[in-house]
């Protein structure tokens, strides 16, 4: 467990796997500034997505061990309920995002998936599917409001670890922010499938029919490793 006390809550907790590989980062200066950035927000009012227990439940769903993908989104859903810690992924009882309706058509059109009525992506996190934004936390209301505060140097190092402890990763990188931030990927040993966003302005430019879902478990197989059951129930 690490002191995350960056959310205004107590404590928020980090799991072993992780811990070890990231200890030192929390005592980096720039997470300095983003744990009082962050405090400071919290005292001054403003709502902060997703709850402070949850900031870190992409690496807490998804060991650096069991980790065989990663789908790297931007910063959290910032309407009310909605964000939760994974990437594109909201609980259940929550209204399921445009882009996430259309990451559910192409999983249709690419494999035999049935729309499981709910936008929860944990049973892919529990696969060793990293569910990573880029930026871990965000306004209420504000889009991109956390950006620039450090959560991307965190991120950068979480993507760093992997692409020089592990082999035969896949990274899913939709859209023109995520592929920068991939840039890095040493692509001799990993795979690296890029296309435009899912969201409802670009995923008619080439998202749809990219087919990354049944590639991903190509891949998986040829290396010997488990495929991903990408039907949620």
């Amino acid at each position: 467990m690490t002191d995350a006390t960056a959310s205004g809550a107590r404590s928020v907790s980090l799991s072993r796997s992780w811990t070890s590989r990231l200890r030192d980062e929390f005592e980096l200066e720039y997470m300095q500034e983003l744990r009082t950035f962050l405090i400071e927000q919290k005292q001054q009012g403003k709502k902060i997505y997703p709850p402070g227990k949850q900031i870190f439940n992409a690496l807490n769903s998804t060991s650096f061990e069991t980790t065989n993908v990663v789908i790297l989104g931007q910063d959290p859903y910032h309407g009310v309920g909605q964000a939760h810690g994974l990437s594109f992924s909201v609980m259940q009882d929550v209204d399921i995002p445009p882009s996430l309706q259309n990451i559910y058509k192409e999983l249709t059109s690419d494999i035999d998936f049935r729309h499981p009525g709910h936008g929860s992506l944990d049973y892919w996190a529990s696969q060793g599917v990293l569910l990573l934004n880029s930026i871990l936390t965000v306004e209420h209301g504000k889009a991109g409001s956390h950006q620039g505060r450090g959560w991307e140097k965190f991120t950068d190092r979480i993507i760093g670890l992997l692409n020089e402890g592990k082999e035969g990763l896949v990274f899913l990188l939709w859209g023109a922010y995520a592929q920068r931030k991939g840039e890095f990927i040493d692509r001799g040993k990993h795979l690296v499938l890029t296309s435009p966003h899912p969201s409802p302005f670009s995923a008619h430019k080439g998202f749809f029919g990219s087919r990354p879902f049944s590639k991903i478990n190509e891949h998986l197989i040829r290396l010997g490793k488990q495929p991903i059951d990408w039907q949620i129930s």
